[in-house]
């Protein structure tokens, strides 16, 4: 072992702050040395990578965007050879790494990713994290064999499309750097609401078809804010009589019994707006990829699985629907956004509300979430 990674990993433990740390992995990388940031990360993690040592967390954290976000092949190849190694080695870590190397490299440097050790699940996160990228995968060397060969089809990101469809336009992605990332999110609470009232509206009755698994489905976008963080989710699904005017819909929300309009229409003012697919879909898209307030989310790839998934569950598609059947049906749904000053919306920067309402105008699905810090 390199005298200075044993000085360090020894050292580490004892360490009030790790930036002089993080300074000589930059000052090797910038040398054109990254195998020196990859033996360190690789001997920390035996050393260290089965406890909680602070030290060891924000150090690997930082050799791994340093390699994956500083443009090179080397680099790439290096950092591919630091997450594949025995000690570190994990679903989420492949997960986060794909999206790192997608925003920081050339889908070019990236072939060693597919013809090297790395796991299937890095794989085929890469190529979604590259599809979100706009990178015709299908074309790019060193890319497109595994990307378009037929045995990674039974993988659940297997079904997903390898371009980009109109309804998800341009994602807006994170951006990544050796320290840190940063993101803008579309949803939170609105800045101005307009108070709805229910009386004299032309609204149907309607009535309750919820399932299970329907609820399970329209929430997958949402669910880590509940499953990692503080979040709570309400998803629901009604049948009309009748076919609603979408000019009524902010009534018909209020009429619904839903837990996070209690109290809207009220003193609680509600804010309603038609969204456009696309916006929908982004909205789905962030809440699912970058998480919630107190997680990081499922990252590009399996962000945009589960972008796709409630958005298909809100629309009422089948669950084995193709991306193409349910852009379909998506176009002739009729979306709005809305948010309430009601007390389950906790208005800090995580709140959703969507609902769906079917070509037929006569189902109408809704979907919230909040979370908190």
């Amino acid at each position: 072992m390199d005298d200075q990674i044993q000085r360090i990993v020894t050292a580490l433990p004892d360490l009030t702050k790790v930036t002089d740390v993080w300074a000589v992995a930059d000052g090797r990388v910038a040398q054109g040395d990254p195998a020196f940031c990859a033996d360190l990360g690789i001997a920390l993690a035996d050393a260290y990578g089965s406890g909680q040592v602070w030290q060891y967390r924000s150090v690997f954290d930082h050799l791994l965007r340093l390699l994956a976000t500083t443009p090179g092949p080397e680099n790439a190849a290096q950092a591919l050879r630091l997450v594949t190694a025995k000690a570190v080695t994990s679903r989420k870590l492949d997960r986060f790494t794909a999206s790192l190397l997608a925003s920081g490299q050339e889908a070019g440097a990236l072939a060693a990713a597919f013809t090297g050790p790395a796991s299937e699940e890095l794989r085929a996160c890469l190529v979604h994290e590259l599809v979100l990228r706009g990178v015709a995968v299908a074309e790019a060397p060193g890319v497109a064999g595994w990307a378009t060969s037929p045995h990674w089809r039974h993988h659940p990101l297997g079904r997903l499309p390898l371009t980009l469809s109109d309804v998800e336009g341009v994602p807006d992605l994170p951006r990544y750097g050796p320290s840190g990332s940063s993101h803008s999110i579309p949803f939170g609470p609105s800045e101005s609401r307009a108070l709805v009232k229910g009386a004299g509206a032309r609204v149907p009755s309607a009535e309750e078809t919820t399932t299970e698994a329907a609820a399970t489905a329209m929430a997958r976008a949402v669910a880590n804010w509940a499953e990692e963080s503080n979040g709570r989710i309400e998803a629901r699904v009604f049948d009309l009589t009748a076919p609603l005017d979408p000019a009524f819909l902010p009534n018909a929300l209020l009429a619904l019994g839903l837990e996070c309009l209690r109290g809207a229409g009220g003193k609680a003012a509600l804010s309603v707006s038609v969204l456009p697919p696309d916006q929908a879909w982004a909205v789905l898209f962030a809440a699912a990829s970058t998480g919630g307030a107190y997680n990081s989310g499922s990252f590009g790839a399996y962000g945009r699985l589960a972008a796709w998934q409630s958005l298909a569950a809100l629309a009422g598609c089948p669950e084995d629907a193709a991306v193409g059947e349910v852009e379909a049906r998506v176009r002739d749904c009729v979306w709005h956004g809305f948010d309430a000053g009601t007390k389950w919306f906790e208005q800090v920067a995580w709140d959703i509300g969507l609902a769906a309402l079917a070509p037929d105008r006569r189902r109408l699905a809704v979907l919230a979430a909040t979370d908190t810090d």
